[in-house]
């Protein structure tokens, strides 16, 4: 079914079709007419399922234009998550014949200028960081308690990042009628008593999704046994000339390593993480959306806090902490149907790992570099798979065969080969001897 289910205002339909959204997704379809009935909603769905639009669309068709107070409070972990909720605001919102004021408040930006501007002025639409946001409202600049709805986005990686008793003190300045959205990849147990304490009887939506990654993405897996890492990673980046790549890494410690490594190998290689200065980051990522570069390093928090457009090539140079945020690193290639590309490095010794992954539906197709090119090679399983083969064996093949491996003089080998046929001709002579001796026996008892 198309948007028009929905009865939004016409404004909202225009951005819908200048942002090429034709039919709303899973998590849009059972959100929106939630939020449209007033309710409190927990909704737990994946990176890339259409969430940002599934709160923003019914909430900003509900902004009465007349009002001069915020009524829309939005709180984000990370300033580029922020930033990006806030661009997609203003792009539904120019479309409207009435001016919807939209202000994006965030850390790392000049907090004076801020308050001189929201002292003429209150924003309709808040979005920022957790900090932030209740600097202002201490400084008795942003009045935030005539908001009819506050949105808390990506809910388990505020309370990750250690935000959730900031958030706590935001909510505590609405009242009961207050509209309560939370959006979140999980559920953590540390979560739960925040949403009891500000949520009475919300709808709770998890919307499973049809497969764990998109049917895109190409989920490859190479082993990293007896090679070094960062020189494996420097082939698998400039053998196909991909797009745009990501290289994700645990930590910024790792990421500075890899980034030298391949800046010294000529590469222009963009980084982000953590401590990498707000005005520094803010304008790598206007260089990444000009395609100024081609690589980029980053910790988790581009895969969870950033929508980089043309992402064709994911590497997981390190199998993520948290496994969960694997679907995350690997969503941001093959977005928008477009292909993508998705190569996780590990060790033998993370086996567990990754049958974990394989237990959450995560099919890996294992490669292998050979003469340059990427290449299918064997299942990892297949030394387990030959033992219970062998285990079928009888004592005396299971000999034959263990010989045959070991090193024996030239001509030996085939000794041995022919001695296996030969006994397993002998097994099938005896075979068929008994199957017809059985036969003239059913004959015999047959005609007697």
């Amino acid at each position: 079914m198309p948007f028009t289910q929905f009865s939004f205002q016409p404004f909202i339909y225009q951005a819908l079709e200048e942002s090429g959204f034709v039919e709303p997704t899973v998590v849009q379809k059972k959100i929106i007419p939630m939020i449209q009935k007033g309710k409190s909603v927990v909704g737990q769905s994946q990176t890339g399922s259409g969430k940002t639009h599934a709160f923003l669309l019914p909430l900003v068709d509900k902004i009465d234009s007349t009002k001069e107070n915020v009524q829309v409070v939005i709180t984000a972990p990370s300033r580029e998550l922020a930033t990006q909720i806030f661009q997609a605001t203003k792009q539904i919102t120019q479309l409207s014949k009435e001016n919807i004021r939209v202000m994006n408040v965030v850390g790392g930006t000049d907090k004076k200028r801020q308050i001189a501007r929201l002292e003429n002025q209150q924003p309709q639409v808040v979005i920022g960081t957790p900090g932030r946001i209740l600097d202002l409202v201490k400084e008795n600049a942003l009045i935030i308690h005539t908001a009819f709805a506050f949105v808390i986005d990506e809910a388990d990686m505020t309370l990750d990042m250690g935000f959730l008793s900031v958030v706590d003190q935001i909510a505590s300045r609405f009242d009961s009628t207050t509209q309560f959205l939370v959006f979140s990849a999980t559920i953590p147990e540390k979560l739960r008593p925040f949403l009891k304490k500000y949520l009475e009887n919300p709808v709770i939506e998890e919307i499973p999704t049809t497969t764990v990654i998109s049917d895109t993405i190409d989920n490859w897996l190479i082993s990293t046994k007896g090679q070094e890492v960062d020189q494996l990673l420097y082939k698998l980046l400039t053998l196909g000339q991909p797009y745009l790549a990501i290289v994700f890494a645990n930590t910024k410690t790792r990421v500075d390593e890899i980034t030298n490594y391949l800046r010294k190998k000529g590469l222009k290689v963009a980084k982000i993480h953590g401590d990498v200065p707000s005005r520094e980051r803010k304008k790598v990522m206007r260089q990444i959306q000009n395609l100024e570069y081609q690589y980029i390093v980053a910790t988790d928090l581009a895969a969870r806090g950033i929508d980089i457009e043309g992402v064709s090539l994911v590497i997981n140079a390190q199998l993520p902490k948290e496994l969960d945020f694997f679907v995350h690193r690997v969503g941001r290639t093959g977005r928008n149907g477009l292909a993508g590309t998705a190569i996780t490095l590990y060790n033998p010794s993370e086996e567990k790992e990754i049958n974990t992954l394989e237990k959450m539906g995560i099919t890996f197709l294992p490669k292998e570099i050979k003469s340059g090119k990427i290449v299918d090679t064997y299942r990892r399983n297949r030394r387990k798979e030959r033992v219970k083969s062998q285990e079928n064996l009888d004592p005396e093949m299971m000999g034959l065969v263990k010989k045959s491996k070991k090193k024996v003089k030239p001509g030996y080998k085939k000794k041995i080969q022919r001695e296996i046929t030969k006994t397993n001709q002998e097994k099938r002579k005896v075979k068929r001897r008994f199957e017809s001796r059985d036969k003239r026996k059913q004959k015999k008892n047959s005609n007697s």
